[in-house]
């Protein structure tokens, strides 16, 4: 697999690698994916997250148990591109009251005011800040100033579509 992941995908070999893995009876080659996420070469690792970004989603949910450690790694990861992915793997999860971290939406909130960030990150951001603090209106509230304040910047069409998105569900 590392192999395969080590050249440019295309997508028939993302097809192929999800067709590997898919199935409860391959959650070891899925596990086994999910360390070449972790690969020192920046290419076998982005490889592998695009990957998990192209699963169906009955075999995403074999990511909800590594959810606390993607958050974990977002909130240190300095590759623009891994963390694009893996804040696009964590918005695919389900957010629960019990399950919320604060510091996760810290960073959410961070993330999404500061103009040096991506667009796709604020955008990612801005999507999973709502996620987490749904379930409270006081934190809605804090969100909904938050996004008044960069309202008033230049946005991408991709970060002024995940404003807009938010913004009708506030």
């Amino acid at each position: 697999m590392k192999l395969q992941l080590s050249h440019r995908l295309s997508q028939y070999g993302i097809k192929d690698l999800c067709a590997l893995t898919q199935g409860e009876h391959n959650d070891n080659l899925k596990e086994e994916l999910y360390q070449l996420t972790l690969d020192s070469d920046r290419r076998v690792a982005t490889n592998a997250l695009w990957v998990f970004t192209h699963f169906s989603a009955v075999d995403n949910e074999w990511l909800y148990a590594k959810h606390d450690q993607l958050i974990d790694r977002c909130l240190n990861e300095q590759d623009a591109t891994k963390l694009r992915l893996m804040l696009n793997l964590l918005l695919r999860q389900p957010y629960t009251e019990e399950d919320i971290r604060t510091d996760f939406i810290d960073y959410c909130l961070m993330r999404l005011t500061d103009p040096k960030s991506p667009y796709a990150v604020r955008a990612l951001c801005i999507k999973l800040a709502y996620e987490q603090m749904k379930y409270w209106p006081e934190l809605l509230n804090e969100l909904r100033q938050t996004l008044n304040m960069i309202s008033c910047e230049p946005l991408s069409p991709g970060l002024s579509s995940a404003w807009r998105q938010v913004m009708k569900k506030l």
